[in-house]
């Protein structure tokens, strides 16, 4: 499988799920190719093994009788949509007087049945030629789909009408009545208003359709948009401007007021609130400052930042959200691959039927008007284009309104682990608290001078890296020069300032250090108290603290309305373990736990019958976040947090959380719906077409809003609105 590259295709000209099915079985074929098509994106999706090339796909789908490039971004309402509308116009204009002559009889003026079929004319052939167009390129392929169906029903009832007029002796009638499938003159009848109804109807439910497919995958585009053009690049000679494919990795850049961040990287030098609300969902701007990591394509409020890059090009973080929502977008759930199907033999079956349905009429010693209306219908009235629309659009919006707030869905997959989870297992740092330690309290003990032991502090932990810290680093503004500074791992930091020693550290390292500490500090301390130690001795403590996130509690109280068991699993203390959990509303903790007895608590809830979500950020979180049933990352974790995930959660925020299971079960949801939908509207309508129970110009309305109505009840996602 790491062999295997894989591309994008565009395919052009499909207009049904059958279309679909027929390109995926074709790029299958090739050997060690797996190619999935995606009906709503008009997208491939094609694992290339070694030796076979994008050309080869290429040709695999014109075999077919369909045309593909590699993947551009998508144009919103382009040539293909604007040529449906005229078409659509133009029949409309047309099929208006058509209909009335057919339905008001005051209308029905001598002769007027040619009028009708001068009318007609337009309708079916140009109006209906992209149908007719597809069935040619496809029978030429041997093949059948939707657009064979509607081909016929408007051939034939055109040709049915025109017999009858010529030669049936519908003309010296005078007057036809459309909706009654037996005339009571025995006279054949003309069908020039189905004809020309069907086409319009058709037109205007794939006008519909386009637009709304449109709308579906605009918030892809919207990612794929969204960084800057031109940046600022600072050199040893000064600022020029340059196009940012010319940036890399480790270049400086300036931004102003106004303009977006080029690229990911870390601010050097300056301070701004900047708009981070295209990635987590939230408006309010974050203030950033030296030292801080910032996202390509943020856009830069009152200040003026210098950026030292991190990522680039395809290696920032929106690049890899886009990345991740096409490949999202371009899975299948394993109810639409039943629906793919069922789809690929959908066409010929009702061909079969509507046969069928002639001859049986015929044979009951039915009119000839009454069997041929009834099997019009039943090619009319057949629609696979909302089964196969059913599960795409709705995934297509879902994870498009999902990235918009700051939500990464992976696959619809991800969508059925949402609704079968039953408890979430919460990392503390970072996912239920702020993940950056601040100093609550600095005890000076004895008579000392409590600005110098700031100061102190401050200036030596100032050259650390480590996130406690950078913490301590902030209780003075200016920091005196350290000589022989040492950190060691998992201890402390010591060095000498005004030819003093100092030492920060744990206490009970401090000991270990040879400086001497009262049992009693030993005792009452954990990891998140420092000691400080001048000459030799403890001369103050500072206690550092994570405050749990502010929405935190509110996230635990809705996870539980969810029906969801939340735990918290921590590495930390019990004691500091057991306060965060109090503090939101955490009632099972588990303190003190490595990475891997993370995954042992997993494996033991999974064992008890229980369905696993975990949440974590940090590179400890990994493995359990592989192996829960769901994995939810926070994005402002590691990257390898991120790849174990099935969700990534961008916003800073555990609301997140709840809003991914939310969004995940709603987009579900409207799966389900659609489903339910397309199989029950073609399991009722083909019957009573067959029944002869339903008008073929019915029929045609109705086929139109099958696949309008799946396609609209998607975007109704759309308006999923965030938890405030």
């Amino acid at each position: 499988m790491s062999d295997l590259r894989a591309v994008e295709l565009d395919i052009e000209g499909m207009t049904c799920s059958s279309c679909a099915a027929r390109v995926e079985r074709n790029l299958n074929r090739i050997p060690g190719v797996e190619a999935t098509v995606n009906f709503a994106t008009e997208r491939a999706t094609v694992q290339l093994p070694p030796g076979a090339t994008i050309s080869d796909a290429i040709a695999a789908v014109e075999a077919t009788g369909y045309s593909a490039r590699e993947h551009a971004p998508d144009v919103h309402l382009g040539a293909d949509t604007r040529d449906l509308r005229r078409r659509l116009s133009v029949a409309v204009t047309l099929t208006i007087p058509v209909l009335l002559m057919a339905m008001v009889m005051p209308l029905q003026f001598p002769g007027w049945q040619w009028v009708s079929l001068v009318l007609t004319i337009p309708v079916v052939t140009w109006c209906a030629w992209p149908f007719h167009r597809a069935t040619l390129i496809n029978l030429r392929h041997g093949a059948v789909t939707m657009d064979t169906l509607v081909s016929i029903g408007i051939a034939a009832a055109f040709l049915w009408s025109v017999y009858a007029l010529l030669w049936g002796g519908a003309g010296a009638i005078g007057m036809t009545m459309s909706f009654h499938l037996l005339g009571s003159s025995g006279t054949p009848e003309v069908y020039f208003e189905v004809a020309t109804t069907v086409t319009a109807f058709l037109l205007l439910g794939r006008y519909w359709e386009f637009r709304a497919k449109d709308r579906s995958g605009q918030a892809l585009r919207d990612l794929a948009t969204l960084g800057a053009r031109e940046a600022n690049l600072l050199t040893g000679t000064g600022e020029r401007q340059v196009p940012v494919e010319q940036l890399g990795v480790g270049d400086l850049v300036r931004v102003r007021p106004g303009e977006k961040i080029p690229a990911d990287g870390i601010v050097a030098s300056g301070s701004a609130d900047i708009d981070m609300s295209f990635l987590t969902g939230e408006s309010v701007p974050v203030a950033v400052g030296p030292g801080d990591s910032v996202v390509g394509a943020a856009i830069v409020g009152a200040g003026t930042l210098d950026v030292e890059l991190t990522a680039v090009g395809e290696a920032t973080q929106v690049a890899q959200m886009s990345r991740l929502l096409q490949q999202a977008q371009a899975q299948k759930a394993p109810v639409q691959r039943l629906a793919d199907r069922i789809s690929a033999v959908f066409v010929p079956v009702v061909l079969l039927l509507a046969v069928l349905t002639l001859i049986g009429w015929l044979l009951a010693g039915a009119d000839a008007n009454a069997a041929f209306a009834a099997a019009v219908a039943v090619l009319i009235i057949a629609c696979p284009c909302a089964l196969g629309l059913a599960t795409p659009t709705a995934l297509l919006v879902g994870t498009g309104r999902g990235a918009q707030l700051g939500i990464l869905i992976r696959g619809p997959q991800v969508l059925e682990a949402t609704r079968q989870i039953t408890t979430v297992v919460l990392d503390k740092t970072g996912t239920v608290t702020e993940g950056r330690m601040v100093v609550e309290r600095v005890t000076v003990l004895g008579a000392r001078d409590e600005e110098r032991v700031r100061t102190y502090a401050a200036s030596l932990e100032v050259l650390s890296e480590h996130p406690v810290a950078r913490a301590i680093a902030t209780l003075a503004d200016d920091h005196l020069e350290v000589q022989e500074f040492v950190a060691l791992p998992g201890g402390g930091v010591r060095g000498f300032i005004d030819g003093h020693p100092v030492t920060l550290g744990r206490p009970s390292w401090l000991r270990e250090q040879g400086i001497h500490v009262d049992d009693v500090l030993i005792s009452i301390t954990d990891a998140t108290v420092v000691g400080v130690a001048i000459d030799g001795e403890v001369v103050a403590l500072i206690e550092i603290g994570d405050q749990p996130r502010p929405d935190s509690p509110r996230a635990i109280e809705d996870l539980r309305r969810l029906g969801l068991t939340p735990m918290l699993v921590t590495g930390d203390r019990k004691r500091t373990a057991d306060a965060v959990a109090a503090e939101v509303g955490i009632v099972d903790v588990i303190a003190d736990a490595s990475p891997q007895d993370k995954v042992t608590v997993v494996l033991d809830l999974q064992r008890q019958g229980r369905v696993v979500a975990m949440v974590g950020d940090g590179v400890n979180d990994a493995i359990a976040l592989t192996q829960a049933d769901l994995g939810i990352a926070m994005g402002a974790g590691t990257d390898l947090a991120r790849e174990a995930s099935d969700i990534t959660v961008i916003r800073a925020s555990l609301m997140g959380v709840v809003d991914a299971i939310r969004l995940s079960r709603r987009t579900l949801s409207i799966i389900k719906g659609n489903l339910f939908w397309a199989f029950a509207y073609n399991i009722a309508a083909i019957p009573l077409a067959m029944a002869g129970l339903l008008n073929p110009m019915i029929a045609g309305a109705a086929m139109a809003f099958s696949s309008v109505f799946v396609v609209s009840n998607s975007l109704r996602l759309r308006r999923f609105a965030a938890s405030s």
